[in-house]
């Protein structure tokens, strides 16, 4: 039976580590790339220029506006492909933004005025584009619903994961030389017999370390648990990600078995 244990939860940084059990490499892949690729959020996909008077082309400021993170309402907003629309454009699957800033002054995404509360850059301080002395940035952007699978500016995250390692140690000849060589605290000596800091040894990828200076007396061994590391660039928690790329696995998994049974 699959079941996930929280290592780490740093709500206010958009971090959290958890280890996956009862799983294979191909499951733990499989969720990796639906959180990747699968798990929609708010992006700036069109934007009309009315005014630029800027150093920068109408194209770079598009660009970099499609990269701010914008927070996302999954429960009020639908994908294009699956409004009622049909992709036409309608309060159901688009969000509004404007922005008009005059120079002398820096434009920022906390210049962007959202028409919807809960759309909004996650990052205000993000810089667009300095203004000099009679300048001018005025536009109207929309964004929509979109998955990393079409572009990375709908990624929600950056994610991996290690298989967990616990170490296989016999009667080493110089055990000093492995706790001096790895980060503090990750080995020690106990009874003159290496042993590890299982929570620490969670952080680093030391395989290679322990094994080229014990000369192959000692040796991090993988066992079947997955550690994973998300990051979420802040359109939705970490929480909200990994639930909604279970949700979009589940699917698959349940197309997948409709269709094998036709």
């Amino acid at each position: 039976m699959i079941s996930v244990e929280t290592i780490e939860s740093e709500p206010k940084n958009n971090k959290i580590a958890f280890m996956l059990k009862g799983a294979n490499a191909a499951f733990a892949n499989a969720l990796r790339r639906a959180v990747l690729e699968e798990v929609p959020t708010m992006a700036i996909e069109d934007i009309e220029f009315r005014k630029n008077s800027s150093v920068l082309y109408d194209e770079i400021i598009a660009h970099r506006m499609g990269l701010i993170p914008l927070t996302t309402d999954l429960e009020t907003y639908n994908m294009p492909s699956e409004c009622k629309c049909k992709g036409e454009g309608c309060a159901s699957c688009q969000a509004k933004l404007t922005l008009d800033v005059e120079g002398p002054a820096t434009v920022y995404a906390s210049d962007l005025k959202s028409k919807d509360p809960k759309i909004k850059p996650a990052f205000p301080g993000m810089p667009i584009v300095k203004l000099l002395k009679g300048q001018r940035l005025e536009l109207e952007a929309t964004a929509i619903l979109g998955t990393g699978k079409q572009h990375s500016k709908w990624a929600p995250g950056h994610i991996y994961y290690k298989q967990r390692e616990i170490l296989k140690a016999g009667n080493l000849k110089n055990p000093d030389a492995i706790v001096k060589a790895c980060p503090e605290g990750v080995f020690e000596i106990k009874a003159g017999k290496l042993t590890a800091n299982e929570t620490l040894l969670l952080k680093y990828d030391l395989a290679g370390t322990v094994e080229d200076v014990s000369n192959g007396e000692a040796r991090l061994e993988a066992t079947g648990d997955y550690i994973f590391r998300l990051e979420s660039f802040g359109q939705l928690s970490c929480t909200e990600i990994m639930e909604k790329a279970a949700e979009r696995l589940e699917a698959q998994f349940n197309e997948f078995e409709k269709l094998i049974k036709q």
